[in-house]
């Protein structure tokens, strides 16, 4: 427990901030997750569109990565489930409230006993910010592109 508390305090007060700001995130998207999902769908971003992979600032990379860094710490101190989709939906939130944008991808496959897993997983510029682990093992089922406000267009628009 000591070692754990001193590894919190050595890590540089941005980072404490943030991972304070990404525990709450974490439960309100917990909540978030137990609602049907036809509630949620239109808080996560435009379904069937991705943001772009290009127009980050070294500004707003260092604040991804540093977001990702805070989702990732926050959500092995949770009292509740804080896995894949949590974790995408509290980074998403964290992101949205600093204009960058992001997209949130959904994908299925099957394990090796033929069961239907699910995974998600939250790309904001060429970065991945939850969920990297195992994407590759999933096939993207759903996509919902949050853009920031001044930007504009720019995504990329799947056909249903």
């Amino acid at each position: 427990m000591f070692r754990k508390v001193k590894s919190y305090f050595s890590l540089p007060g941005r980072i404490r901030r943030l991972v304070w700001e990404a525990y709450i995130l974490l439960g309100w998207a917990r909540v978030q997750k137990a609602r049907p999902f036809a509630k949620i769908a239109p808080r996560l971003g435009t379904p069937m569109v991705e943001t772009p992979v290009t127009g980050l600032n070294r500004t707003q990379v260092t604040e991804i990565r540093n977001i990702s860094k805070a989702v990732m710490i926050a959500s092995k101190y949770t009292f509740w489930e804080s896995q894949c989709l949590v974790m995408a939906i509290a980074a998403m939130k964290m992101l949205e409230r600093r204009n960058i944008a992001s997209t949130l991808y959904m994908g299925t496959a099957r394990n090796k006993q033929g069961q239907l897993m699910a995974h998600a997983w939250l790309r904001s510029g060429k970065l991945i910010v939850t969920g990297a682990d195992t994407m590759d093992q999933y096939t993207v089922v759903g996509v919902f592109g949050k853009r920031c406000p001044e930007k504009g267009s720019g995504e990329i628009v799947y056909d249903a």
